[in-house]
């Protein structure tokens, strides 16, 4: 589907289910270099489930037009153009990686329009290794891999998918590589800049889900807690075993974690 935000042409899924008039609405927001593909399985589920899905690809990502939006604070402003362009007034807004920042800058910016909160491999800070940022600069293919071997836990590597014939790291390595040149780098240094998380959290009134990863190296699970520990009533669900790709890594763990939804 697609809605013009800002002059713009915006692509989002609606997780194969058309718009029900009058139905709530939930926002599913990528992390760096990603696209809305990253949410299929839990998309979907949310759509079959009476919820009106928008699965987002941020500006200059996937199928969306427009310019990369150069940091955090813009991006999570872009959130509520695209729900006053689809005529939305409250949603539920998910987003991982760097999606969680946007989500939690989202949230923190119209709390009275937030209606859940779900962070998915978040942090109360984003640094980001200046290797990786060199490489992403670059364009150079450095940047996906290390992405990939950093954001996978260790049972990605040896064929641990929990969805029969799929390749997780592969998979990933994908979907970065469609990225257009400059977006990488763009959210990655988004993330590295973004300073302002704790103070967001505390600004946040929407019951909140954390889901991290216990061996998760891009997020590490204690700068989940901190950032949790900002924001009344959160609570954490964490993945034994796994890494930073939830979503892949633990696809029904997401999926159970957004029950409180339906």
């Amino acid at each position: 589907m697609e809605f013009i935000v800002d002059g713009q042409q915006a692509y989002v899924s609606n997780g194969g289910h058309a718009h029900v008039p009058g139905q709530k609405w939930a926002v599913f927001i990528h992390g760096a270099g990603l696209n809305h593909t990253v949410w299929a399985a839990q998309s979907r589920w949310l759509a079959f489930r009476r919820r009106n899905v928008l699965s987002v690809d941020l500006p200059g990502h996937g199928q969306s037009g427009g310019a990369l939006l150069p940091d955090i604070p813009a991006m999570g402003t872009w959130i509520h153009r695209l729900l006053d362009a689809v005529g939305a007034p409250t949603a539920a807004i998910i987003g991982h990686s760097m999606g969680s920042l946007v989500a939690l800058e989202a949230a923190a910016q119209a709390p009275e329009r937030t209606e859940a909160l779900l962070l998915i491999g978040t942090a109360a800070a984003m640094p980001v290794h200046p290797d990786m940022l060199t490489a992403a600069a670059a364009n150079h293919h450095d940047a996906i891999d290390m992405v990939n071997l950093w954001g996978h836990g260790q049972s990605a590597g040896i064929g641990g998918s929990l969805v029969p014939g799929s390749w997780m790291t592969g998979l990933g390595n994908a979907i970065l590589e469609k990225a257009g040149r400059g977006v990488i780098h763009n959210d990655l240094a988004a993330c590295n800049a973004y300073r302002t998380a704790m103070e967001a959290a505390a600004k946040v009134t929407a019951p909140t889900t954390i889901v991290a990863g216990e061996f998760d190296q891009m997020t590490p699970l204690k700068s989940a807690r901190q950032l949790g520990s900002a924001i009344i009533g959160s609570r954490l669900v964490v993945c034994r075993g796994a890494g930073h790709m939830l979503m892949a890594e633990r696809p029904n763990d997401v999926i159970e974690a957004m029950r409180s939804l339906v």
